[in-house]
C-alpha cells in the first residue's frame, strides 16, 4: 500500500478522536466520562472479535491485556482525571507530549538511532498545540499535570509496544483492535462501576453519541490506527496524534463560535508543520519494517518519501 495513502488512512483515527469532546458535551449525559469510555471500548471490541472470529493464542493473551490497558484501559481514565483537574487546553498540551515519549522509546525499545529531527519537531508540535488551546487564565494542578503526563506516557508506551510486537500472522488489524478494545473495556468495567455506579439513562440523543464513539471512534479508528502502526514508522504515527486537539479546536470554532486569534492561527500552522515533518525520514537510515508475526521487528533501509 502506498505510504501516503496509509498515512492518510491512519490520520483518520486521531481526527475522529478530536470529535470526542464535542460529542461528549453535546450528546452524552453529563457526569459519566468513564461509562462513555467503557461504551466506546467494550462493545466495539466484542464486535470486532465476532466479525474477525480471531482470539488471542499463547503469549498474545498477555500482550493483548498489556496493550489494552496501556492504549485504552489506563489511558482513558488518566485522560479524564487530567481534564477534571485542568483546563482543557492544559490537558491537551500535556497529551501532545506523546511524540516526545515515542521519540525516546524507539531508541530504548526498538533500538532505532536517536533522531534530533523527531525530538525537535515534537517540541514544535507541543508548542503549536499550546498556542491553539491554551488560555492566559490556565491554572495548573499537580494531580492533573501528573495524570496528563502519565496519559501521554501510557499511550506512548502502548504505541511503541504495539509496533514491537506486531500482530500474529493471519490476524487482521481489526482483530488486534478487538483484542485491545476488549481488554481495555474489561479493565474499565470495575473502575466505572466503583467510581460512577449505575450507568446513566440513555435517550436517543445519547445513543447516537455512544454509537459514534463506539463504532467510529472505537472500532473503525483503532483498526486504522493499529494498521498504520504496523505499516509506518511508529514515530510518524505518534505525531499524527497532534491532529486530535487541532480537530477539537476547529470544531469548537465552527460549531460553538469560538473565534481563533492570531496566536491560535500560528499554533495551528506550527502543529501542522510538525505533523508533516514527522512523516519525513531525513537522509537514509534504518527503520523497523512492518511486523505481523509477533516476532522482533526486522530491519530495512527506509529512504525519505519511500513507499511500503
Amino acid at each position: 500500500m502506498n505510504r501516503f495513502r496509509t498515512t492518510v488512512l491512519t490520520a483518520i483515527a486521531p481526527s475522529v478522536w478530536g470529535t470526542t469532546y464535542i460529542v461528549t458535551t453535546e450528546l452524552l449525559p453529563p457526569g459519566h466520562p468513564l461509562f462513555a469510555s467503557l461504551a466506546r471500548a467494550l462493545p466495539a471490541g466484542l464486535l470486532a472479535i465476532a466479525v474477525t472470529r480471531a482470539l488471542p493464542t499463547g503469549a498474545w493473551w498477555c500482550r493483548s491485556a498489556v496493550l489494552g490497558a496501556l492504549n485504552i484501559g489506563a489511558f482513558f481514565p488518566l485522560l479524564f482525571v487530567a481534564a477534571h483537574h485542568l483546563p482543557g487546553g492544559v490537558a491537551a498540551t500535556l497529551g501532545a507530549a506523546q511524540p516526545l515519549v515515542v521519540a525516546v522509546l524507539v531508541v530504548v525499545v526498538l533500538r532505532e538511532p536517536f533522531s534530533a529531527w523527531r525530538l525537535s519537531w515534537g517540541l514544535v508540535g507541543i508548542t503549536g498545540v499550546a498556542l491553539v488551546v491554551l488560555r492566559s487564565t490556565a491554572a495548573l494542578d499537580a494531580v492533573g499535570v501528573a495524570a496528563g503526563l502519565m496519559s501521554a506516557v501510557s499511550m506512548g508506551v502502548g504505541v511503541t509496544l504495539t509496533k514491537k510486537w506486531g500482530r500474529p500472522t493471519g490476524v487482521p488489524a481489526m482483530g488486534l483492535a478487538g483484542w485491545q478494545l476488549t481488554a481495555g473495556g474489561l479493565f474499565l468495567l470495575p473502575v466505572t462501576l466503583l467510581v460512577e455506579g449505575a450507568p446513566p439513562s440513555i435517550d436517543s440523543t445519547a445513543l447516537t453519541g455512544y454509537a459514534w464513539l463506539g463504532l467510529i471512534g472505537g472500532l473503525l479508528s483503532y483498526t486504522l490506527w493499529f494498521d498504520g502502526i504496523a505499516r509506518l514508522p511508529v514515530a510518524s504515527v505518534a505525531v499524527l496524534g497532534l491532529l486530535s486537539p487541532l480537530v477539537a479546536a476547529t470544531l469548537g470554532a465552527v460549531l460553538l463560535g469560538q473565534t481563533p486569534g492570531a496566536a491560535q492561527v500560528v499554533g495551528f500552522a506550527l502543529a501542522l508543520a510538525a505533523i508533516v515533518a514527522g512523516q519525513i525520514t531525513p537522509g537514509g537510515r534504518t527503520a523497523t519494517a512492518p511486523n505481523t508475526d509477533g516476532d522482533q521487528p526486522t530491519v530495512a533501509v527506509a529512504q525519505a518519501g519511500s513507499t511500503r
